[in-house]
């Protein structure tokens, strides 16, 4: 189908700025913060708490999101979701994101703990990878801390924040733990490679280009050949048994789309469950408002949460 109009104006817009390759590192980052800064407030929520936890190379800063109590609710430790930006593993904070990170803290009933992981190039792989596992794990241990649930957890994130959510999901596995009740992977990067069908046909025009995948990657890898770990690219794992459950998320005119949909068929065929979904007429940088539905959902059912009475829009 042709590109949803929502995603067109967005398109339109974007096509406006200077593309990454010639904005540079800073140059980018200073367009996203700025992008962040236009947008109209988050809506509110119970409370927000801005926090720094241990991490493998120093602190990890994390914002932690509460949901509005409703009358009656009581006290009762809540469900986590720990949330990884998207930005290439380059670009975005904790306040790129932080719209999103209210609207599903209340939508879903969740603790949202958005994690700001080292960056590349300054710090390239496996610096967030480790990043992301370092927070998972901490705030599993420590949930009793923010009124959480650490035996209620969710790892969440979009595009290279997916692929973080996916290799923290391995991470888990392979050391022993945290539990993780579901991975929600949003057009995650799962392979570096651009050979794939969508790859061909959406490398240009699309938001997300091939050459600003390739940009990206260039960063955030030291060399080629750590793009054949499992812990880069999560589709190039051995083994993909004992993962937890997956929602995983797709648009049409990205070029990220076969790999994600990959992903979700090695984790089905190894016996793990797997809702995937391409949205129709959508594009890398905007999966609509029935994705946050579908997300809220999937984690309230994961977290044995009544369904929700009104959906995240």
């Amino acid at each position: 189908m042709p590109v949803h109009p929502l995603a067109q104006a967005l398109l339109d817009d974007f096509k406006k700025l200077e593309p990454l390759e010639t904005l540079g590192v800073e140059g980018g980052r200073r367009n996203a913060y700025e992008l962040a800064r236009m947008l109209p407030p988050g809506e509110p929520v119970g409370e927000v708490a801005d926090r720094v936890i241990p991490g493998p190379a120093g602190s990890i800063p994390i914002r932690a999101y509460w949901p509005k109590r409703t009358a009656g609710s009581g006290d009762e430790p809540l469900p986590i979701v720990v949330y990884f930006h998207g930005g290439g593993w380059v670009l975005g904070n904790l306040d790129t994101v932080d719209g999103f990170c209210r609207v599903l803290t209340n939508a879903s009933g969740c603790i949202v703990i958005s994690v700001n992981y080292r960056h590349a190039p300054e710090d390239k792989f496996p610096a967030a990878a480790e990043d992301a596992y370092a927070a998972t794990a901490w705030i599993a241990q420590n949930a009793r801390s923010f009124g959480g649930d650490g035996r209620r957890l969710a790892v969440c994130g979009s595009s290279a924040g997916g692929n973080l959510a996916a290799v923290a999901s391995l991470m888990a596995r392979d050391r022993g733990g945290p539990g993780i009740s579901l991975q929600v992977l949003i057009v995650p990067v799962t392979n570096h490679s651009y050979d794939t069908h969508s790859y061909r046909e959406n490398a240009d025009g699309y938001g997300l280009t091939k050459v600003s995948m390739q940009w990206f990657w260039n960063h955030y890898l030291a060399s080629a050949a750590d793009g054949a770990n499992s812990y880069a690219s999560p589709l190039r794992a051995t083994d993909f048994k004992g993962l937890p459950p997956a929602l995983v998320l797709t648009a049409e005119f990205d070029p990220l789309r076969d790999e994600g949909e990959a992903y979700a068929e090695k984790l089905r065929a190894a016996g793990v469950p797997v809702l995937y979904k391409c949205y129709a007429g959508m594009i890398h940088m905007l999966l609509g408002p029935e994705s946050n539905d579908d997300i809220v959902r999937e984690l309230r059912s994961a977290f044995g949460l009544a369904p929700a009475v009104a959906a995240a829009s």
